[in-house]
């Protein structure tokens, strides 16, 4: 009996240390499977992220389409002789005004004063002022911006402080688009009538401000025949543009700006929220000028 239970406990040893065994060996085999499995897991989040950079590196950066016009004629060259003999005709030469960029702000202004003694004088003023806008990725293309500041100028003139019998009508055949606005103003020299017209061609606004006045007892201009000359002048300021950039006096077939559009020009797009309508609202005011 003794001897059989020796025997058993052996038996149990033994099988116990076969366990053992099995388990030790089994050990690496579950390594080995869990270190495929991680790898397997790195590889695929790897993937992802390289698809995610490649995707984030062929997404489009932001464009906007290149301002057609990329430069101004010369202010004081853009209207002929004749137009300005007509409705200047008592001035000699205009006067440029001052520009930080003459390619993006150009004007110009005439004074005429026919004196003609106790018989009473005419004054007439002129100025004709230009804008141009580059296309901006934030703000939008040339165009629009330049449309929005023909809008502007238009509210500006029709809002002129003083201003009576206030008239705003389309001038078609000027450019892509343009306004006239006309409405008198009283002053001690006399009544003035102020005709403004605002145009756009491509991403340039030109205004023409003209005004007359009868003085020292002369009959007041027609106001009617001041908006003629004044959307005359419109047109050929418009025309003059066109011609600048190459367009043979068209509507749109200017050669486009060489500025990029990711590096739009800053004095446009400032000009174009701080610009009040050139003499739109001051010219009535000037004081008749002495003879040439």
């Amino acid at each position: 009996m003794q001897r059989r239970a020796q025997r058993d406990q052996r038996d149990q040893r033994a099988k116990r240390l076969h366990r053992v065994l099995v388990c030790a060996a089994a050990v690496p085999v579950m390594l080995v499977a869990a270190g495929c499995s991680s790898d397997s897991g790195s590889g695929d989040s790897t993937d992802k992220a390289a698809n995610a950079a490649a995707s984030a590196s062929a997404s489009p950066s932001p464009t906007v389409e290149a301002a057609a016009y990329g430069k101004l004629p010369e202010p004081c060259k853009v209207l002929s002789k004749k137009t300005l003999k007509d409705l200047v005709p008592e001035s000699k030469s205009g006067k440029e005004g001052k520009s930080d960029d003459i390619s993006t702000r150009a004007n110009c202004s005439w004074n005429s004063l026919d004196n003609n003694g106790v018989k009473g004088s005419q004054f007439r003023w002129l100025n004709v002022s230009m804008l141009r806008f580059e296309s901006d990725v934030a703000r939008g293309p040339a165009d629009k911006l330049a449309q929005e500041y023909l809008e502007k100028q238009v509210q500006d003139a029709q809002a002129s402080e003083g201003a009576k019998s206030t008239k705003s009508e389309p001038v078609p055949g000027t450019g892509d688009e343009a306004t006239a606005v006309r409405y008198e103003l009283k002053k001690k020299e006399g009544t003035f009538k102020q005709q403004t017209v605002v145009a756009r061609v491509e991403n340039v606004v030109v205004t023409i401000d003209y005004n007359g006045a009868g003085l020292a007892g002369d009959k007041s201009p027609s106001a009617d025949d001041l908006a003629k000359d004044a959307k005359k002048a419109a047109k050929e300021a418009v025309a003059a543009v066109s011609e600048a950039n190459g367009a043979g006096g068209g509507k749109a077939s200017g050669a486009p700006s060489k500025s990029a559009s990711k590096s739009p020009s800053q004095s446009a797009s400032k000009d174009a929220s701080d610009e009040p309508s050139g003499g739109a609202s001051k010219s009535p005011s000037k004081k008749p000028a002495s003879k040439s």
